[in-house]
């Protein structure tokens, strides 16, 4: 099953769709540019990480109607279904500035809490890697990385707020901080497959008390350069 897509112009629509974690990083004011009208689907997977937890792998993918480059991203907020809980403090960390001084193979063993593949637009794929991270304000989450491109997108993980109580509890906020680079100018990606999970001196870094083959909740925010914010929700079944 994929993404069930509900989308909105803030510009065009009184009642834009709800921020699901308004309490978390403020995103940096920018102001709105001419562009096209994304169009997104996608899918989450929910098998067994070999032990007692899980691997969440969201899989995205967003276009044009026209074929022309879809508008760079603002910030991107993924959504885990109500059963879904994080075991940040039992994974070792890794922090920015090691990864932006001496890449992503110096972070700690046992901090790679998943992975993934970016597809670049026009053309291209890079490989993804996600660590375990602690922020100096006290929040957890993950440091999602595209090594090829020096990227690196802070995830703060946050309690989600009404009315998405009622399918999930965690959200997590990733932000891209503005650059030099105008924003209808900015790299963007024509699909994106990340995984959340992984294991660590026998414990999982995503549990769920969801058995096989009863569904759960997922869904990813997504707030773009031109203004336009989606929301994509998805119902699936865990496979294992």
């Amino acid at each position: 099953m994929g993404f069930v897509l509900s989308t909105l112009l803030i510009a065009t629509l009184a009642c834009p769709i709800a921020d699901p974690a308004p309490a978390g990083p403020r995103l940096p004011h920018q102001p709105d540019v001419p562009g096209p009208t994304n169009i997104e689907d996608g899918a989450v997977d929910v098998t067994t990480d070999g032990g007692k937890g899980v691997l969440l792998e969201f899989k995205t993918r967003r276009w044009t109607e026209s074929g022309e480059k879809p508008a760079a991203p603002r910030r991107f907020v993924f959504l885990f279904d109500d059963s879904v809980r994080f075991n940040t403090t039992a994974f070792p960390t890794c922090d920015r500035t090691t990864i932006e001084r001496d890449g992503v193979g110096a972070c700690p063993a046992g901090s790679r809490v998943g992975g993934g593949t970016a597809e670049l637009y026009p053309t291209g794929s890079a490989d993804v890697a996600v660590f375990n991270a602690a922020f100096a304000d006290g929040t957890r989450g993950v440091l999602i990385t595209i090594p090829a491109t020096g990227t690196i997108l802070e995830n703060t993980f946050e309690r989600v707020s009404h009315p998405y109580r009622d399918r999930y509890t965690w959200g997590s906020d990733e932000i891209f901080p503005p650059s030099a680079v105008p924003p209808q100018d900015r790299a963007v990606t024509r699909a994106f497959t990340v995984t959340f999970g992984g294991r660590h001196d026998g414990r999982s870094f995503a549990e769920t008390d969801t058995p096989v083959g009863r569904p759960m909740d997922f869904g990813v925010y997504s707030h773009y350069v031109t203004g336009q914010i989606t929301l994509t929700e998805e119902r699936t079944t865990r496979t294992s």
